[in-house]
């Protein structure tokens, strides 16, 4: 069990909150500001597109309530896994890095707050599990900036890496826990829209194309099976008549 004392360990999350942000202290002023902007903003953004992105998608299935519903769920479970963890983070009351140790490379200005657990990180991994539950692909671009958006909260010294795993875990609890009962509401309602004029555009489910209906054996499209050709029939041929005997002259009585 010494593998688990050592991630109960404090010190290595100060060990790793130390490595990961030290690899800020080699970045150009303009990397600098290209992570800062992509931690903050960029990846958040890029989120909330692939949401809307997932919706264009899916909203001509057969499937378009049920499929809506769920591009809809993802954008509801990240504000969901924001909700939840406002009294988490308010219960654990852990101080910002930089706020306990020195030598922190903070590259966000102006952080304050708690930092157990990770808004951003909850956010991102709530996106992205509920997308993958919708959309494959979109949900796994989704995942792998998701790892990014917590990578980066570290780098930019404003995390601990068990910050950024709680946040994950919490995402990941909100949207598999939450999906049964959101879907049980949200695909009603998405299925009204389908049925009405001017809503109708948000989930236009495309109809399944039309089977044609099976021919009779023998018939074009039927068993496949081809009809052996008939000969045509041919007329008996007729038998020659008999050549009538040639009538006797007239005056001559016949011997």
């Amino acid at each position: 069990m010494a593998g688990l004392d050592n991630i109960d360990n404090p010190e290595v999350d100060r060990d790793l909150l130390y490595d990961i942000n030290g690899l800020a202290d080699g970045l150009p002023g303009w990397g600098e500001r290209l992570v800062t902007f992509l931690g903050e903003y960029g990846i958040p953004v890029t989120l909330v597109l692939l949401v809307v992105a997932a919706w264009a998608l899916v909203r001509r299935r057969p499937d378009a309530p049920q499929a809506v519903a769920g591009a809809a769920w993802a954008g509801i479970a990240g504000a969901a896994a924001y909700a939840a963890n406002a009294p988490i983070r308010e219960f654990v009351a852990r101080p910002r890095p930089f706020e306990d140790h020195e030598g922190i490379n903070v590259l966000v200005e102006g952080k304050g707050g708690y930092s157990f657990v990770s808004d951003h990180a909850g956010v991102a991994m709530a996106i992205a599990v509920a997308l993958f539950l919708v959309h494959r692909l979109l949900g796994v671009v989704a995942f792998c900036l998701a790892l990014t958006q917590g990578f980066a909260r570290v780098l930019v010294g404003v995390h601990y890496p068990t910050d950024i795993v709680g946040g994950f875990a919490l995402g990941t609890a909100v949207a598999l826990l939450l999906a049964p009962p959101a879907m049980a509401a949200l695909t009603p309602l998405f299925r009204a829209c389908a049925g009405t004029r001017r809503l109708g555009w948000v989930a236009n489910p495309r109809p399944a194309a039309a089977e044609p209906p099976p021919a009779a054996d023998g018939a074009p499209g039927g068993s496949g099976e081809r009809e052996p050709e008939r000969e045509p029939e041919r007329e008996p041929e007729r038998e020659p008549e008999p050549e009538q005997s040639q009538a006797a002259p007239r005056g001559r009585l016949a011997t």
